[in-house]
């Protein structure tokens, strides 16, 4: 019976026998450059300035421009609006795959680290995975999308449970477990549990099987909703990319890190990440607040605004 979640099946790779598919996964492993070699990093990273632990509070400043005024775009920006820009097809024949990561991952930033524990089909076994493709989409109803990019031979872990179970838990990052996250990244064969790897405990749930992660300052539980599946751009040796769309039904937060109508979170006990290009990560250390303004209250009082307003009303 067709799962109703999957839109679409990953049958569409062709059977063409075990040994043509392991000889096409090797081809794929081997021009397969996502996962840099970073050369001696502890030697690098030695040179480095100490990590600030002192948790100091994140500053909150004024706004890059706060006399901004209606129709001024980006104060001083001269020869910055003059800049040329080069128009790249992602999909030329002489483009390397990775030249679209590495300039995706270095432009869409910063991302969130969508931190997914899942467990097998048949409770057996549990798995713990970061993902730099995640976002939150909607909040009424509280909705999720995780995005598994195509990979030499089978799927990740994390997408096979999520299409054996439908179930899942999402939990927050925060600075102090950022070691302890990147480790369950390693590729550990399937059946080898990612806490046990990273040490971080596991925490009960209610409504899905999946425990969720105590150090998280943050964790949702959550059920698959649909799964899609880019069978028009399977390639040889390669898993099929996926999109995952998932519904919150329930979530748990740090008593000490929440308001008391559990509204807002207090980005001082969050200390979220940011994934940056690369092997790099963005911490939180100052912020800035720009409400949004109504129309009703900005138009009267700007001369831009109230020409727009008249001119919009002479059209009709």
């Amino acid at each position: 019976m067709n799962d109703p979640r999957v839109s679409s099946s990953s049958a569409a790779v062709a059977a063409t026998g075990p040994e043509k598919n392991n000889t096409a996964t090797a081809s794929a492993e081997a021009n397969y450059q996502i996962i840099a070699e970073v050369g001696d990093f502890d030697s690098i990273q030695a040179k480095r300035p100490d990590f600030d632990h002192s948790n100091r509070p994140i500053e909150v400043t004024k706004s890059p421009n706060p006399n901004w005024e209606y129709g001024q775009g980006v104060p001083d920006s001269g020869a910055s609006a003059t800049k040329k820009h080069r128009e790249i097809d992602p999909y030329a024949p002489d483009r390397p795959m990775i030249n679209n990561y590495h300039l995706l991952i270095s432009g869409i930033a910063p991302r969130p680290i969508g931190f997914l524990s899942t467990v097998s089909g048949d409770g057996k076994t549990k798995n713990l995975a970061p993902f730099s493709y995640f976002q939150v989409i909607d909040h009424d109803p509280p909705m999720f999308i995780v995005g598994f990019s195509s990979r030499p031979g089978r799927v990740k872990d994390t997408f096979r449970n999520l299409k054996e179970t439908g179930e899942v838990v999402i939990n927050t990052v925060s600075e102090s477990m950022i070691e302890a996250v990147n480790a369950t990244s390693i590729d550990a064969p399937y059946g080898v549990s990612e806490w046990e790897i990273s040490g971080l405990h596991e925490a009960p749930t209610t409504t899905v099987k999946p425990g969720r992660v105590q150090e998280s300052v943050f964790s949702i539980e959550g059920l698959v909703v649909d799964i899609k599946e880019f069978e028009d751009h399977v390639k040889p040796g390669m898993s099929i990319a996926s999109l995952v769309l998932i519904r919150a039904t329930r979530f748990w937060v740090q008593e000490d890190a929440v308001d008391a109508e559990f509204r807002h979170i207090d980005l001082n006990k969050l200390r979220p990440l940011g994934q940056l290009g690369g092997v790099s990560y963005g911490r939180v250390t100052s912020i800035f607040e720009l409400p949004r303004r109504r129309w009703k209250d900005e138009y009267s009082q700007s001369e831009l605004l109230t020409k727009l307003e008249g001119s919009k009303t002479e059209t009709k």
